[in-house]
Formats: C-alpha cells, sequence, structure tokens
C-alpha cells in the first residue's frame, strides 16, 4: 500500500508540470463549459451505425424509446449519488459472468455523456475479457493492457464514438491473464489517479470483472469512488448478492441493477416505466 501511496504522489507532482494528454477538453474547464470547449482533435473518431448498436442493445446512443428512460433514471440516480458527495469514478461489476455488467456500463456512460455539463471516459477494465469495443464494432489496436505491459501512451488509445454525446472509449486490449496484478500495481494506481483528477468535469466509468470469479474487482476497488453492482432476474442468487455485496464492504456501493427481467405482471408492462423502476432499483 505503501508504494502505492508513493506512486500517486509522484504522478500528481508530475501532472502539475506535464501538459495534458489525456482528455479533449480544455485546461480549466469547470462545471458547465464541457459543451462549448469540447473538440476532438488528437482522440480517433469512429463512425457507429445505428443498427449495430440497435442489435448490440446500446440504446441509450440510439434516438429516443422507451427503453432509454430506464437509463436515464438510472443515470439521474447516478449521478445525484455522484454529486452529493464529490465522486466522479463509478466502477459497474456483477456477481458472476453474463449477467450484463458490460453493457450497463456502456448505456450508463452514454447517457452520462449526454448531460450538457459532463464528459465521460468509459475503462474496458475487464482484462481477462474485454469487450467493449465489440459493442461498438471497431476493433482497437491497443488498449489498456498496453500500456500497462508495454507502455503504450494512453493518447493513443482513445476512441470516441461520433454522435454519442461526449464518450470517450479507452479499449481493454489484449486479454491478460495476470490482469488481477496488473490492475493492483502502482501504475494502475498512477492513471487511475490521473483520469480521476486531471477535470473537474470529467466522470469515469469502469467496467470491471466479475466478482466472484476473479481477484480483479476486489484488487482495483479501492481506486474507485463508488460501486454499481449489475444482479441478473432470475439467475444471481442471494447468496451470490450477500458475498458480492460482503466483498464490496469497502467500497461505497450505490445500489444493485436488476437485468434481464424476463417477466412482469400484465398491468405493469402497460406501464412504461416498469423496467425504469427495475433497472434504476437501490439496494
Amino acid at each position: 500500500m505503501e508504494r502505492i501511496k508513493a506512486a500517486l504522489e509522484r504522478a500528481r507532482q508530475e501532472r502539475q508540470s506535464a501538459p495534458n494528454a489525456l482528455s479533449d477538453t480544455a485546461p480549466g474547464a469547470a462545471r458547465g463549459e464541457v459543451a462549448e470547449q469540447m473538440s476532438y482533435t488528437q482522440t480517433r473518431s469512429i463512425k457507429v451505425s445505428d443498427r449495430i448498436m440497435a442489435e448490440r442493445r446500446v440504446i441509450s446512443g440510439l434516438p429516443s424509446k422507451d427503453l432509454t428512460d430506464a437509463y436515464k433514471i438510472l443515470r439521474t440516480q447516478v449521478l445525484q449519488r455522484l454529486l452529493e458527495n464529490n465522486w466522479n469514478a463509478l466502477a459497474v461489476t456483477s456477481p458472476g459472468e453474463r449477467e450484463g455488467k458490460t453493457l450497463t456500463a456502456i448505456n450508463l456512460a452514454i447517457s452520462l455523456a449526454m448531460e450538457v455539463n459532463y464528459t465521460v471516459l468509459l475503462v474496458d477494465a475487464d482484462l481477462r475479457h474485454p469487450s467493449i469495443h465489440e459493442y461498438f464494432g471497431f476493433k482497437p489496436e491497443f488498449g489498456l493492457s498496453d500500456y500497462l505491459t508495454d507502455n503504450i501512451p494512453i493518447q493513443d488509445m482513445l476512441v470516441h464514438p461520433e454522435g454519442i454525446g461526449r464518450c470517450v472509449i479507452l479499449p481493454g486490449g489484449k486479454p491478460l491473464p495476470n490482469s488481477s496484478e496488473l490492475l493492483n500495481s502502482p501504475k494502475m494506481a498512477q492513471l487511475v489517479d490521473e483520469l480521476k483528477t486531471r477535470y473537474p468535469s470529467r466522470i469515469v466509468v469502469f467496467d470491471l470483472p466479475p466478482l466472484l470469479t476473479t481477484s480483479d474487482a476486489l484488487a482495483f476497488s479501492p481506486y474507485v469512488d463508488a460501486a454499481l453492482l449489475v444482479v441478473e432476474d432470475g439467475r444471481t442468487t442471494a447468496q451470490e448478492l450477500e458475498r458480492s455485496a460482503e466483498l464490496l464492504k469497502g467500497t461505497h456501493l450505490l445500489g444493485t441493477t436488476l437485468n434481464k427481467v424476463r417477466s412482469m405482471p400484465l398491468r405493469d408492462k402497460r406501464n412504461p416505466g416498469w423496467l425504469s423502476r427495475l433497472l434504476s432499483s437501490q439496494g
């Protein structure tokens, strides 16, 4: 822990004198000024078709649909908690695999980026199975794992999906079998501190691996301000939920998001807000 603290202090000192390489907003941008100052001059921009997003259920980036309201409500609740506590680094994880954490992180990040006062950096920190790029239909040349292992500059990895608010993606890169050690390294600690503190108008959303299958999320959790836990309707057990909450006891758990709802009473299906209430349930 002492080496991590020392690494963070060195990073802060270097940042005070180093030019900006991790953001596309002008230095000194305050909340409320982002929309006017945002321009993607260094970050690679990609075009993502509505068809690809619809097929892969990236609905927050599509024209208004009923289900996008669910993420808007979730966005509002998350944003309120972040602002109340002056937080800007959020982890999204789940107890097990294939419960929808990555898609939830993507849709939440896009919804947050559509707020006029914020930019959002979506980081694929699931380094064993990086997949965020697949939802947008592009293949990154480099990613976070390449930064950690080969010192590839972060600015060479950032990607902006055109037309999706002020959202920038840091892909995961090549899969890493020893991801837990790298996520808990001083180099990763320096990077997270840089991503969190460079600009006050930035929210950083980290897609983390599942809690109960690897030690990655637990190793990374001290670096974030809060966490959101995605659970699957009819699959995640009460024991798994309790165990996950226990593992996150040292992290501020904002709540749970119920995903893949299979059925609801007919009277609730007539109400377009029924999915919104489930997705934004607090635990």
